[in-house]
């Protein structure tokens, strides 16, 4: 009976230390791995004025950066619509939730992104004067918690200007833009300055909406040579209205970027917004991997600028093609 009680205890014993040995293989494991760290996941807030092709674009170049850094992240989409009022309780909301990094898709969406916090990581694009709007206090040192990609190359407005005076007929250039929106007022001014030394001259309409464009364009039938549409959010998110009076009426209109000309505007110095949302999305991933702060990654310009000519849209619109524009544009049908 004796040996059979030592017996007994000696399994116990035994079992008890495999038992123990197997608990110490398993968090040894689990330290090599990782496997007790899951892979975090970020929770981006998304903010955009309004919805248009190029800002568009701008999110989905965005995305695939992240993606492409291998990053697992959700995203909440909130469009404003073009109410400022939406436009900063997104941006409140963002914070309440807690997100890792606000993607603020305009300057008025950054803006409101700002006004909103000065903890949480904010990462804008399709911004025209980072500096001027007050979003960063110089593009190579942005400070505080807010940086990105500018939608203004410093070339693309002057060579419109320079296009428009060396090659279309008339002076007077119309100019349809949001006096509320900051970016598009400093566009203007950048326009103006480029038509210094020459008979250019801006016939300026301000509008609120984009219900009110069409009938701006209208507005200018009769007292403008060309059109001159810039990046701004409120008239080109209505662009159609005033490719239709172009078309109508025989008025080139010049665009502020490319995807604009894909929609039927006659002719842009442009780059794709694609490509600046992906390289703003390369600074959000240096930003949520804890790699960078903000304030260390200077704002950047677009990187690639093309001249591009819509064929269709220039029949459209009277425009007799140059045999000089084939050396220097991209044409597309």
């Amino acid at each position: 009976m004796k040996k059979e009680v030592r017996k007994l205890v000696f399994m116990l014993a035994a079992s008890l230390l495999l038992l123990g040995g197997c608990g110490a293989s398993e968090t040894s494991k689990k330290e090599e791995t990782g496997s007790d760290n899951k892979e975090k996941t970020y929770k981006i807030g998304v903010t955009q004025i309004v919805e248009h092709p190029s800002l568009d674009a701008a999110f989905e170049g965005f995305k695939k950066a992240l993606e492409d850094k291998g990053l697992s992240v959700t995203y909440d989409v909130q469009i404003a619509q073009g109410d400022m009022n939406n436009n900063q309780t997104i941006a409140n909301n963002f914070v309440a939730d807690k997100v890792d990094l606000i993607f603020a898709n305009s300057t008025p969406s950054a803006l409101a992104a700002l006004n909103a916090t000065k903890d949480i990581p904010i990462v804008f694009t399709s911004v025209t004067d980072p500096v001027g709007a007050q979003l960063v206090k110089s593009m190579e040192e942005p400070g505080g918690n807010v940086t990105g990609t500018t939608d203004t190359h410093p070339e693309a407005i002057p060579k419109t200007v320079e296009f428009i005076d060396k090659y279309m007929d008339g002076n007077r250039v119309g100019m349809i833009y949001n006096s509320g929106e900051q970016n598009s007022v400093a566009q203007v001014e950048i326009v103006k300055k480029a038509m210094e030394g020459t008979d250019l001259e801006i016939v300026p309409v301000s509008v609120s909406t984009s219900a009110e464009v069409k009938q701006a364009a209208e507005s200018l039938v009769g007292k403008v040579d060309c059109f001159y549409i810039i990046t701004d959010n409120t008239v080109v998110s209505a662009l159609e209205s005033v490719i239709q009076v172009a078309n109508n009426e025989d008025i080139p209109l010049f665009v502020g970027e490319l995807d604009s000309v894909k929609r039927g505007g006659f002719a842009a110095y442009g780059f794709d917004y694609y490509d600046i949302g992906y390289e703003a999305g390369e600074m959000a991933a240096e930003i949520l991997e804890g790699k960078k702060k903000p304030s260390d990654l200077p704002v950047q310009y677009p990187q690639k600028l093309k001249l591009q000519i819509n064929k269709k849209a220039a029949e459209e619109m009277g425009v007799e093609l140059n045999k000089e524009w084939e050396t220097m544009a991209e044409y597309i049908e």
